[in-house]
């Protein structure tokens, strides 16, 4: 384990209308689970504060990626992030599960000294901290739920609403490049690039986000998005929906981008079927906090608030 001491210059005003610069220490460790895994987390902020935000990226198959919406929260409780199995600086090689990684968190936390956590998730995260939720709700001090989880037939419109975002010329390349069997290093970036782009409300930034997303989160692992995808689709989360209702914590809540190409009816659908409020992120895609970084900022914060107090 080592630990360093991380200065991070707040990019606007602070609650007090000045900006506002904090330093805190970051940790960063290597966790051996039961099956031998070892995954690498980071933390930031003063651990010994309880409870802690645990976030969980998504994918599935991607590295961590959320270290600039941890630092929009670090100064008033600890982040925990970490890269899931298989992914980033967490190498795995065996078979995939939704349960082994529910699992995976479970462990991590115990590794923490953390009781309890406030889970915050993005994309698949929102899913495995749903998951999660299910199978440990006394670990769950409170969960925001960022652009997911999506139920029901939602992929039909996410689908309508990329091709429309694209031109004739990119749709039809990104499908050539799918169907190729292997890429080299340009065609990986380029397929990601076109399959991303269109995540975002504005096109050229989001070609930008994009571009840079798919050289900085890499490697892929599409095994263990294929492998998860096939289990979430055998065993999809809207079977479980009245459970995990009766088990959310008081204190849930979803957020989307109302210009994400899922359709945000999706998440409004899931919010009646939850009895969760759904705050939405006006023109913002599905990372939210690139387009919008204010308004997440300000409603992420009075989450953890509202959780962890000030």
């Amino acid at each position: 384990m080592s630990q360093r001491l991380f200065f991070n210059l707040w990019q606007g005003l602070s609650e007090t209308g000045r900006f506002s610069a904090v330093t805190l220490m970051e940790t960063q460790g290597l966790v051996s689970l039961t099956d031998e895994a070892q995954l690498r987390w980071i933390a930031l902020g003063d651990t010994t504060r309880q409870p802690p935000v645990v976030m969980l990226h998504g994918g599935p198959g991607l590295p961590d990626y959320l270290g600039d919406v941890a630092t929009m929260l670090a100064d008033l409780a600890p982040v925990y992030r970490y890269d899931q199995r298989g992914t980033g600086r967490s190498p795995w090689q065996g078979r995939h599960s939704l349960a082994r990684h529910v699992d995976d968190l479970a462990e991590l936390l115990d590794a923490w000294n953390v009781s309890k956590a406030v889970l915050i998730g993005h994309s698949y995260g929102t899913e495995l901290a749903s998951r999660f939720c299910l199978a440990h709700r006394d670990r769950v001090a409170a969960m925001l739920l960022m652009c997911g989880p999506f139920v029901g037939d939602w992929r039909s419109g996410d689908r309508a609403e990329r091709d429309r975002r694209m031109s004739v010329v990119q749709q039809e390349r990104l499908r050539a490049l799918e169907k190729l069997p292997d890429h080299t290093e340009a065609q990986e970036v380029e397929l990601l690039t076109l399959a991303w782009f269109t995540d975002h409300a504005d096109p050229e930034r989001g070609w930008h986000w994009a571009a840079r997303s798919s050289r900085h989160r890499r490697p892929v692992n599409w095994t263990m998005n294929g492998e998860l995808g096939r289990q979430g689709r055998a065993d999809p989360l809207d079977a479980h929906l009245a459970e995990l209702r009766a088990c959310l914590p008081p204190r849930t809540e979803l957020l989307g981008g109302a210009d994400d190409p899922r359709p945000v009816s999706a998440l409004e659908s899931l919010a009646l079927r939850l009895d969760l409020p759904l705050r939405r992120i006006e023109a913002a895609g599905h990372e939210p906090w690139l387009e919008q970084p204010d308004a997440v900022r300000t409603h992420i914060r009075q989450f953890v608030q509202g959780t962890v107090g000030s």
